[in-house]
């Protein structure tokens, strides 16, 4: 399947992908910590190899949170959300080919963990990766809403049809969810806030509220136009 986007520096895009045939790509605390930890140390030109960080034992994947990169970022990263069986991400290009480069690396080396870890061959993701063309700021509300409201699905799978009926369970739970942005965008001090670019994140909540509520409004108006239909 060819792509139907170029990629273009300083245009942003909502990448996503799935396992193939949906099946789960993260089954343990371990394989978001690696994903996560990848997201943040392949965006460099650089190579860089984990099984060479980790040595024999002696770091953990996490530790590479306290790695400095030596190198220009191919990507900025916005916005993401990793759940059982695919994850989101918001991207914008630093240089050409940024996004392309900064996927095949990112999927490769997660898939190469993933069969190692699980005894399995082949691919692990559906090919291509998804993108969308962001256009407007409206569609950017639309977007972060509908990618940090995903993981509700884990609280409650039918959420999307009832609505948010206790709100209060919700935030406490995309408060504490530590594989998305959310707690970042509400400006929670972690690590992991070392993956997305907090000076344009900032520049964003600065003028777009963060009440859950209206965040619900914008996801179902998301996910009724944009991103339904690619996944």
């Amino acid at each position: 399947m060819e792509r139907k986007i170029n990629f273009a520096p300083g245009e942003y895009y909502h990448i996503f992908s799935r396992g193939v045939e949906k099946r789960k790509i993260f089954v343990s605390p371990q394989d978001y910590e690696r994903f996560l930890a990848l997201l943040y140390i392949l965006n460099q030109a650089a190579s860089f190899h984990m099984a060479n960080f980790l040595g024999k034992g002696k770091r953990k994947v996490l530790d590479v949170f306290g790695k400095n990169k030596n190198d220009n970022p191919l990507v900025t990263i916005l916005c993401f959300s990793l759940m059982p069986n695919h994850f989101h991400l918001v991207l914008s290009e630093k240089s050409d080919g940024g996004i392309s480069r900064f996927m095949g690396k990112l999927l490769t080396a997660y898939a190469m963990y993933f069969n190692v870890k699980n005894e399995r061959s082949g691919p692990l993701f559906v090919r291509p990766f998804r993108s969308v063309h962001i256009e407007s700021d409206i569609q950017f509300k639309h977007l972060f809403s509908y990618i940090h409201l995903n993981a509700l699905d884990i609280l409650n799978p039918k959420w999307r049809e009832k609505g948010i009926e206790n709100l209060e369970s919700a935030k406490k739970f995309l408060d504490s969810y530590e594989y998305s942005s959310y707690p970042d965008f509400i400006g929670k001090k972690r690590f992991l806030s070392k993956i997305i670019d907090l000076k344009s994140i900032n520049e964003f909540t600065a003028r777009t509220p963060l009440d859950i509520r209206e965040y619900e409004e914008w996801y179902n108006g998301y996910s009724e136009n944009e991103s339904e239909k690619h996944l």
